[in-house]
């Protein structure tokens, strides 16, 4: 169990933000109409990669970035009620989750003695071929919008450069 004293660190640094914080009139929904899906890798920074601020955007986040059900889920939500219109899909390079088959995962979490055999972590050697089903998963999900523009793109973790990807339907 963790004590107060273990997140002391981020409590302090966020004690130091709040003194300046000035996000507090920001309006729920996406200024740009914008989602972003991309993965929980530490090297990315979603809004500053875009040129964005905070409000922006609706900011989705993954291991791989793959589209599951609980992103499903959150697009249903951002369009409907959140102002989101268009939603980029950004994986990266030197991705694990790209890396690696879903049997490599399971035994090395299985060496820590976890068997996480009933979950299916989404990797696939495939990257350009799962953001394409990716996409497509998303632009015929039925409960969003007709005409929700999609795109994909892919981060380049050592230059920091973003490569549009046309994937097609």
């Amino acid at each position: 169990m963790a004590h107060n004293q273990d997140f002391d660190d981020v409590l302090t640094a966020n004690e130091l933000y709040a003194r300046d914080f000035d996000r507090g009139g920001l309006e729920p929904i996406a200024a740009r109409g914008l989602a972003i899906l991309t993965c929980m890798d530490s090297r990315i920074d979603p809004l500053r990669m875009l040129g964005l601020s905070a409000g922006d955007a609706k900011i989705l986040r993954n291991a791989g970035a793959r589209v599951t059900e609980d992103v499903l889920r959150t697009l249903v939500l951002a369009t409907h009620l959140l102002g989101v219109e268009r939603v980029l899909v950004v994986p990266h390079t030197r991705c694990r989750m790209a890396q690696t088959t879903e049997d490599e995962i399971h035994a090395v979490i299985l060496e820590h003695g976890v068997d996480t055999r009933s979950l299916e972590f989404r990797t696939d050697p495939d990257q350009l071929g799962a953001l394409r089903t990716d996409l497509r998963r998303i632009r015929s999900y039925p409960l969003l919008p007709a005409g929700l523009l999609v795109g994909g793109a892919l981060y380049d973790v050592a230059t920091g450069r973003l490569s549009p990807l046309d994937l097609g339907t």
